[in-house]
Protein backbone atom coordinates (compact mmCIF):
# COMPACT_ATOMS: atom_id res chain seq x y z
CA UNK A 1 0.00 0.00 0.00
CA UNK A 2 2.80 2.45 0.37
CA UNK A 3 4.61 1.45 -2.61
CA UNK A 4 1.39 2.33 -4.29
CA UNK A 5 1.28 5.52 -2.43
CA UNK A 6 4.54 6.61 -3.23
CA UNK A 7 4.06 5.26 -6.87
CA UNK A 8 0.50 7.34 -6.60
CA UNK A 9 2.48 10.61 -5.52
CA UNK A 10 4.80 10.66 -8.34
CA UNK A 11 2.51 10.41 -10.69
CA UNK A 12 0.61 12.94 -9.59
CA UNK A 13 3.70 15.05 -9.10
CA UNK A 14 5.02 14.65 -12.90
CA UNK A 15 1.60 15.41 -13.98
CA UNK A 16 1.81 18.59 -11.89
CA UNK A 17 4.77 19.81 -13.24
CA UNK A 18 3.53 19.76 -16.85
CA UNK A 19 0.18 21.54 -16.26
CA UNK A 20 0.07 25.11 -17.12
CA UNK A 21 -1.75 27.19 -14.23
CA UNK A 22 -2.56 31.00 -15.04
CA UNK A 23 0.36 31.10 -17.74
CA UNK A 24 3.03 29.41 -15.46
CA UNK A 25 4.06 26.20 -14.64
CA UNK A 26 3.02 24.59 -11.12
CA UNK A 27 5.63 22.59 -9.36
CA UNK A 28 4.33 19.87 -6.82
CA UNK A 29 4.45 21.76 -3.79
CA UNK A 30 0.52 21.65 -3.54
CA UNK A 31 1.18 17.60 -2.79
CA UNK A 32 3.42 17.97 0.16
CA UNK A 33 0.74 18.56 2.81
CA UNK A 34 -1.17 15.38 1.48
CA UNK A 35 2.00 13.62 1.07
CA UNK A 36 2.84 14.23 4.96
CA UNK A 37 -0.41 13.38 6.22
CA UNK A 38 0.45 9.65 8.38
CA UNK A 39 -1.17 7.40 11.03
CA UNK A 40 -2.18 9.19 14.11
CA UNK A 41 -0.36 7.68 16.65
CA UNK A 42 2.80 8.95 14.85
CA UNK A 43 5.23 11.09 16.37
CA UNK A 44 4.69 14.81 15.95
CA UNK A 45 8.13 16.82 14.16
CA UNK A 46 8.41 18.83 17.06
CA UNK A 47 8.59 15.73 19.23
CA UNK A 48 11.03 13.63 17.02
CA UNK A 49 14.35 12.85 18.39
CA UNK A 50 16.96 15.02 18.55
CA UNK A 51 20.61 14.89 18.88
CA UNK A 52 21.93 12.97 21.86
CA UNK A 53 22.34 15.73 24.53
CA UNK A 54 25.62 15.75 25.66
CA UNK A 55 25.70 18.99 27.88
CA UNK A 56 23.40 19.63 31.30
CA UNK A 57 21.59 22.58 29.18
CA UNK A 58 20.71 19.94 26.28
CA UNK A 59 19.56 17.76 29.08
CA UNK A 60 17.55 20.15 30.69
CA UNK A 61 15.99 21.45 26.62
CA UNK A 62 15.53 17.84 25.67
CA UNK A 63 13.78 17.29 29.19
CA UNK A 64 11.71 20.35 28.67
CA UNK A 65 10.71 18.97 25.16
CA UNK A 66 9.24 15.77 26.33
CA UNK A 67 7.76 17.06 29.32
CA UNK A 68 9.42 15.05 31.91
CA UNK A 69 11.13 16.76 35.38
CA UNK A 70 15.22 16.48 34.71
CA UNK A 71 15.77 13.75 37.48
CA UNK A 72 13.08 11.69 35.73
CA UNK A 73 14.77 12.59 32.34
CA UNK A 74 17.27 9.61 30.70
CA UNK A 75 18.03 9.63 27.50
CA UNK A 76 18.43 6.31 25.50
CA UNK A 77 22.19 5.43 25.26
CA UNK A 78 23.82 6.50 22.11
CA UNK A 79 24.96 3.15 20.61
CA UNK A 80 24.09 4.14 17.41
CA UNK A 81 20.98 2.61 16.90
CA UNK A 82 18.82 6.76 16.40
CA UNK A 83 17.22 7.18 19.74
CA UNK A 84 18.82 10.39 19.70
CA UNK A 85 17.57 12.65 22.99
CA UNK A 86 14.25 10.07 23.35
CA UNK A 87 13.65 9.25 26.82
CA UNK A 88 14.26 5.87 28.32
CA UNK A 89 10.76 5.50 30.04
CA UNK A 90 10.17 2.53 32.53
CA UNK A 91 9.35 -0.53 30.89
CA UNK A 92 5.52 -1.23 32.11
CA UNK A 93 2.65 -2.06 30.20
CA UNK A 94 -0.31 0.13 30.25
CA UNK A 95 -2.34 -2.87 31.85
CA UNK A 96 -0.33 -1.69 35.34
CA UNK A 97 -1.54 1.68 35.30
CA UNK A 98 -4.00 2.75 37.56
CA UNK A 99 -7.47 1.57 36.15
CA UNK A 100 -9.85 4.15 38.54
CA UNK A 101 -7.57 7.29 37.34
CA UNK A 102 -9.58 9.68 35.25
CA UNK A 103 -7.28 9.25 31.87
CA UNK A 104 -7.56 12.40 28.90
CA UNK A 105 -7.37 8.58 27.02
CA UNK A 106 -9.01 5.91 29.16
CA UNK A 107 -8.48 2.84 26.68
CA UNK A 108 -4.66 3.23 26.25
CA UNK A 109 -4.64 4.77 30.05
CA UNK A 110 -2.62 7.82 29.28
CA UNK A 111 -3.33 11.62 29.16
CA UNK A 112 -2.82 14.56 26.76
CA UNK A 113 0.83 15.54 26.18
CA UNK A 114 2.65 12.44 28.09
CA UNK A 115 5.39 11.02 25.97
CA UNK A 116 5.14 7.49 24.67
CA UNK A 117 7.34 4.87 25.64
CA UNK A 118 9.47 4.26 22.31
CA UNK A 119 8.40 0.72 21.91
CA UNK A 120 4.61 2.11 22.38
CA UNK A 121 2.76 -0.09 20.77
CA UNK A 122 4.40 -3.35 22.62
CA UNK A 123 3.00 -2.44 26.01
CA UNK A 124 -1.22 -2.02 25.07
CA UNK A 125 -3.41 -3.11 26.42
CA UNK A 126 -4.26 -6.32 24.52
CA UNK A 127 -0.52 -7.50 23.93
CA UNK A 128 2.20 -7.63 26.93
CA UNK A 129 0.81 -7.17 30.62
CA UNK A 130 4.28 -6.08 32.64
CA UNK A 131 2.04 -6.41 36.20
CA UNK A 132 3.34 -8.24 38.88
CA UNK A 133 1.70 -12.07 38.52
CA UNK A 134 0.61 -13.00 42.22
CA UNK A 135 1.82 -16.17 42.75
CA UNK A 136 5.67 -16.19 41.37
CA UNK A 137 6.68 -17.47 38.11
CA UNK A 138 8.95 -20.51 39.60
CA UNK A 139 5.48 -21.96 41.37
CA UNK A 140 3.68 -21.58 38.66
CA UNK A 141 6.33 -23.49 36.55
CA UNK A 142 6.61 -26.32 39.20
CA UNK A 143 2.77 -26.50 39.46
CA UNK A 144 2.41 -27.05 35.88
CA UNK A 145 5.60 -29.46 35.27
CA UNK A 146 3.49 -31.31 38.37
CA UNK A 147 0.16 -31.21 36.73
CA UNK A 148 1.62 -32.52 33.78
CA UNK A 149 3.80 -35.10 34.93
CA UNK A 150 0.84 -36.36 37.19
CA UNK A 151 -1.42 -36.58 33.09
CA UNK A 152 1.50 -38.33 31.83
CA UNK A 153 1.14 -41.09 34.40
CA UNK A 154 -2.08 -41.27 34.18
CA UNK A 155 -1.99 -41.62 30.65
CA UNK A 156 0.75 -44.46 31.37
CA UNK A 157 -1.07 -46.79 33.89
CA UNK A 158 -4.15 -46.40 31.21
CA UNK A 159 -2.32 -47.55 28.47
CA UNK A 160 -0.76 -50.67 30.62
CA UNK A 161 -3.81 -51.56 32.97
CA UNK A 162 -6.63 -51.09 30.64
CA UNK A 163 -10.24 -50.97 32.36
CA UNK A 164 -13.38 -51.42 30.48
CA UNK A 165 -16.80 -51.65 31.79
CA UNK A 166 -18.38 -54.60 31.61
CA UNK A 167 -20.64 -54.71 28.02
CA UNK A 168 -23.45 -57.32 27.38
CA UNK A 169 -25.02 -58.30 23.94
CA UNK A 170 -27.08 -55.28 22.62
CA UNK A 171 -31.05 -56.42 23.40
CA UNK A 172 -33.49 -55.86 20.50
CA UNK A 173 -37.22 -56.01 20.71
CA UNK A 174 -39.31 -58.25 18.72
CA UNK A 175 -37.30 -61.85 19.53
CA UNK A 176 -34.09 -59.68 18.44
CA UNK A 177 -35.73 -58.62 15.55
CA UNK A 178 -36.10 -61.77 13.96
CA UNK A 179 -38.14 -60.92 10.55
CA UNK A 180 -36.53 -57.87 10.39
CA UNK A 181 -33.18 -59.99 10.18
CA UNK A 182 -34.46 -62.24 7.64
CA UNK A 183 -36.53 -64.87 9.64
CA UNK A 184 -38.85 -66.86 8.10
CA UNK A 185 -42.54 -65.47 9.32
CA UNK A 186 -44.41 -68.86 9.14
CA UNK A 187 -41.83 -70.80 11.73
CA UNK A 188 -41.55 -69.87 15.42
CA UNK A 189 -38.46 -67.42 16.29
CA UNK A 190 -36.08 -69.12 18.73
CA UNK A 191 -35.58 -67.77 22.01
CA UNK A 192 -33.14 -65.31 22.88
CA UNK A 193 -32.19 -64.74 26.30
CA UNK A 194 -30.45 -62.07 27.07
CA UNK A 195 -29.92 -62.62 31.04
CA UNK A 196 -28.69 -65.78 32.95
CA UNK A 197 -29.07 -66.80 36.15
CA UNK A 198 -26.38 -68.28 38.31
Amino acid sequence: MAAFRAGLLAAMARSASRVPIAGRRVGAGWLVPYASVRAAHDIPHHLMPGPYPKTAEERAAAAKKYNLPLEDYKPYPDDGMGYGDYPMLPEKSQEERDPWYTWDHSDFRRNWGETLHWDFDKYLRNRVDTSPTPVPFDWMLKVFLAFMASMALMFYLGEKFPSYAPVAPKQYPYNNLYLEHGGDPSKAPPEVKNYGFK
